[in-house]
This record gives structure tokens, C-alpha cells and sequence, in this order.
């Protein structure tokens, strides 16, 4: 049902009320092109560094990621004990993925080119990641080198993800300012993927990982 003119009128009167603006501006085909509104959101956390860290660390676990930490030098060990611990052998890696961090037992598909039958037939999948935004406990790929294609990281039913402390920001303005510009093709991740859009039954695994493991490495004070 079409709104009435009224009531639209009303909705723009109040859009222009909260930029600022004019009755006769918000006018259909006669606003201001040059218009800005006022950022007056918060634009950065208060948090300190540490305690950012550990935000983003709850957050994930409250949606069901499993968060280890380590030192950078404990990184290597920890991947293999990740994996190792996943009861997997098969798993796919991004080609930018650094040869000291895929533990040679185990069988790497290494990502230049593979067929999403390739993809499908691995156990898991590990990336690295470009940041990671405490306050929702979401993590950003931007799909470098060390990221892996989206395809990557959407077919395997398990995921290692390696996040830098260093990378974690508090809030989503924070994120978009280390973007520099048009945020790029990315992916957010928000815990092991799940929906309950059908008779609120909490499903796993329909536009993702299903289990979704994070290592934090502690590269920041």
C-alpha cells in the first residue's frame, strides 16, 4: 500500500529536521546536492588496547567461535595444535599463506586456481584476515593473498582464522577508516555461520563454516 502524500512528506519533513535542513529543500528533486550531515556518532572506542583485544575475544565466543591466543613465536605451534586438535587432515589455504604456518603432516590444497570441487572435497580451510571489530565481534576479509577468494571461506565446514591483535578496532567507523577509501570485495564473519529464519530453529552451517576457529596472536601491547 502506497503511502500518501501526506505522510511521505511528514517522513522527508523529519529527515530534513535531523540534517538540518529545509521544508522547501527536502522537496521532491529540489534538495541540496552539496548537503552533508552532521557526524556527531561515535567515531572511535575508548578502550585500551588490551581491553579491545578481550572484547573482540568474549564476543567471538559468545557466537560459538573457539579463541585461542598466543605470542607471534607461539604461532606456528598453536596453528598445528588447531589443527591437529580438528581431527581433519584435508584443508585448503590462500596461496599468500606462509609455508612456516602449514604443518607439513597434514595435506594442504593450496588455493591457485582450485575447482569448487576442489574446495568442496577439503576438511577446513585457514585464512588470515584484514581486521577484526570488537564491539560486534566481527571479522573483515578483504581477500589478499593471505585472505583466500570468498569461495575459500564459504564451502569448507571448518575455518582457522588468524587474526593480529594489532589488526582488532574497537568500533565500525575505525574500520572503515583503515579501509582508505571504497571498502573493496569483502566478507564479514560473525561467529560460525547460522540462521534461524525457519520456525526460529537455530541451524548451522547454511552460508558458511560451521565451526569457526580464531587464533589472536598478541603482536600489541
Amino acid at each position: 500500500m502506497r503511502a500518501s502524500v501526506p505522510s511521505r512528506q511528514a517522513i522527508l519533513d523529519r529527515i530534513a529536521g535531523a540534517l538540518g535542513e529545509t521544508r522547501d529543500q527536502t522537496a521532491v528533486g529540489s534538495a541540496k546536492a552539496d548537503a552533508s550531515p552532521a557526524r556527531n556518532y561515535i567515531r572511535r572506542g575508548t578502550l585500551p588496547r588490551g581491553a579491545c583485544v578481550e572484547l573482540m575475544a568474549d564476543r567471538l565466543r559468545q557466537y560459538d567461535a573457539e579463541v585461542v591466543r598466543c605470542s607471534p613465536e607461539q604461532l606456528p605451534a598453536t596453528i598445528a595444535d588447531q589443527l591437529e586438535a580438528s581431527g581433519k587432515r584435508v584443508f585448503a589455504a590462500p596461496e599468500g599463506i606462509p609455508e612456516s604456518w602449514r604443518p607439513g603432516k597434514f595435506d594442504w590444497k593450496i588455493d591457485r586456481g582450485l575447482k569448487t570441487e576442489e574446495i568442496e572435497e577439503t576438511e577446513g580451510t585457514f585464512t588470515a584476515a584484514f581486521c577484526g571489530i570488537a564491539d560486534s565481534g566481527t571479522i573483515a576479509l578483504h581477500h589478499s593473498a593471505a585472505e583466500g577468494r570468498r569461495l575459500l571461506t564459504l564451502l569448507p565446514d571448518w575455518h582457522l582464522c588468524i587474526l593480529k591483535a594489532s589488526q582488532i578496532v574497537e568500533t565500525l567507523p575505525e574500520y572503515f577508516d583503515l579501509c582508505k577509501g571504497p571498502v573493496p570485495l569483502a566478507t564479514y564473519i560473525s561467529g560460525p555461520s547460522a540462521t534461524a529464519d525457519i520456525e526460529m530453529t537455530r541451524i548451522k552451517g547454511v552460508h558458511g563454516p560451521r565451526f569457526l576457529h580464531v587464533i589472536i596472536v598478541n603482536d600489541a601491547s
